[in-house]
C-alpha cells in the first residue's frame, strides 16, 4: 500500500518558498507547448499529428469527456494499492510507456532516455521495432525493470522471426504485435513537411543490426546507407497477413503475444480463437485510420467480447489521471501512454519523461483515492456514468 500521489504532490509544494524558475511543467498542455518550442516542424508534427483531418486523434480525447466519475466517500482511502499483475509480473501501477519509434528525432538520447526514466520507476517500457537504438541497447538501459518488445511484422518472415527471437534473448517478457500499421497512413502534416525520418536513417536501428535484414543487402549498411534504407522500405510492412499467420509467429517465441490495434469485438474473439495472450485496444493515437472509432469508445464492447479470457489493455488519448481511471473503470487492466512521454523527452530528456510519468501516476493515485478507491480492483463501472449532454 502507498500514498505516492500525496508524496509527489507535497514534494512540489515544499518548493513554495523558493521555486525553481526553470522547473519542468506540471500541466500536459504546457509540456506540449514547450515541446513545440523545442522541436522543428518535421519532428514535432510527426509526433503530434494524426492521419487525414485528425478526426480520430481528436475523437480519442472527446471520448473521455463522455464519461463522468461519480466519487464515493467515507471509504478509508488513506493508503492505496495501484499494483496490477500482468503476464506473470506484478507492476507498480496500471501505467505503461507505449511503443514509440524514432525517438532520436525528439532528443539525442532517444529511446535510451525514455527507457531509463521508465525503469527508474519500475514502469514497463515497450520498445518499438522502429527504435533508433537497437532492442539490445534499450534492454541494457532498462536492466531488470519490466520491458516488452513491439513488433512491426516484416514482409520478410525471417526478419520477423529474428526480431522476436532477439527480443526474447535480450530479456523482454512479452511481444506486442501492432496490427494496424501494415502500411503508413495518409498523414497530411508529414506530407506537407515532406518529412519521413526513416528515409534519413532514423528509426531503423533494429534493422541495421539484424542478421536477417543484413542478409538481404548487397553490401553492408556501413558502406551503403541509402541502399539499406531502400531495402527497409521494401520489407517494413506486411499487408498480406491473416489470422492463420499468428500460429507461425507463436512458433518463434515462448513469450506471450499481445495484439495491438484491436477495435472490433469480433476481432477480439478471433484473437482468442487464434491463441493471442492479450489485446491492446488502440487506434494508434489517431495516426492510421482517420474517422475511426475512439479507442475508449471501442473498449467496453471488446471487454465484453473477451469475457475475461485474456487481459485487455488500452491506449490512445491518455493524458491525465482521470483518463487512466475511466479506462480502468471501463475494463482495461492497464493503459499505455505515448505522446505525453515524448513531449517530456523533448523538453527534458530522461528527467522530462520521468517527470511526466511521476505526474501521471500521482494524478491517478489521487483520483483513485478521491473517488473512494483504495485498491485498483475497486475501480469499476459503478463509479462512472455517461456525461449528460
Amino acid at each position: 500500500m502507498s500514498n505516492i500521489g500525496n508524496e509527489i504532490q507535497f514534494g512540489i509544494y515544499k518548493q513554495m518558498h523558493a521555486p525553481d524558475p526553470d522547473r519542468l511543467p506540471t500541466r500536459y498542455e504546457d509540456w506540449e507547448k514547450r515541446a513545440r518550442e523545442v522541436l522543428e516542424d518535421g519532428p514535432y508534427d510527426y509526433v503530434a499529428g494524426g492521419s487525414g483531418a485528425e478526426d480520430t486523434k481528436n475523437s480519442n480525447r472527446e471520448a473521455f469527456k463522455r464519461w463522468n466519475i461519480v466519487p464515493r466517500v467515507f471509504r478509508h482511502v488513506e493508503e492505496r494499492n495501484l499494483k496490477v499483475g500482468l503476464f506473470g509480473q506484478m507492476l507498480p501501477s496500471p501505467i505503461m510507456v507505449a511503443p514509440v519509434g524514432v525517438q532520436s528525432i525528439i532528443h539525442q538520447e532517444g529511446e535510451l532516455a525514455s527507457a531509463k526514466a521508465a525503469a527508474s520507476m519500475g514502469i514497463p517500457y515497450i520498445a518499438s521495432s522502429a527504435s533508433s537504438h537497437s532492442m539490445e541497447e534499450i534492454a541494457d538501459a532498462i536492466g531488470d525493470a519490466p520491458k516488452w518488445f513491439q513488433l512491426y511484422w516484416s514482409r520478410d518472415p525471417e526478419i520477423a522471426k529474428s526480431f522476436v527471437q532477439r527480443a526474447e534473448h535480450a530479456g523482454y517478457s512479452a511481444i506486442v504485435v501492432t496490427l494496424d500499421t501494415p502500411m503508413m497512413a495518409w498523414r497530411e502534416l508529414d506530407l506537407q513537411n515532406v518529412y519521413l525520418p526513416f528515409l534519413i536513417g532514423e528509426g531503423i536501428g533494429n534493422y541495421l543490426t539484424d542478421p536477417a535484414f543484413r542478409a538481404g543487402l548487397h553490401v553492408p549498411p556501413e558502406k551503403d546507407a541509402m541502399g539499406a534504407i531502400m531495402h527497409w522500405t521494401n520489407v517494413f510492412g506486411n499487408a498480406g497477413l491473416t489470422w492463420e499467420d499468428l500460429a507461425e509467429l507463436k512458433k518463434y517465441t515462448s513469450l506471450p503475444i499481445i495484439l495491438k490495434g484491436i477495435l472490433h469485438p469480433d476481432d477480439a474473439k478471433l484473437a482468442i480463437k487464434y491463441g493471442a495472450d492479450g489485446i491492446i485496444v488502440s487506434n494508434h493515437g489517431g495516426r492510421q485510420v482517420d474517422g475511426a472509432i475512439a479507442a475508449l469508445d471501442a473498449l467496453p464492447a471488446i471487454v465484453e467480447a473477451v469475457e475475461n479470457h485474456i487481459p485487455v489493455l488500452m491506449d490512445s488519448g491518455i493524458r491525465r489521471g482521470a483518463d487512466v481511471f475511466k479506462a480502468i473503470a471501463l475494463g482495461a487492466e492497464a493503459v499505455l501512454v505515448g505522446r505525453p512521454c515524448m513531449y517530456g523527452l523533448a523538453v527534458g530528456g530522461e528527467n522530462g519523461v520521468k517527470q511526466v510519468l511521476s505526474n501521471l501516476v500521482a494524478d491517478f493515485d489521487l483520483t483513485m483515492a478521491l473517488s473512494g478507491c483504495r485498491d485498483l480492483t475497486e475501480v469499476n463501472k459503478d463509479l462512472i456514468i455517461p456525461a449528460s449532454r
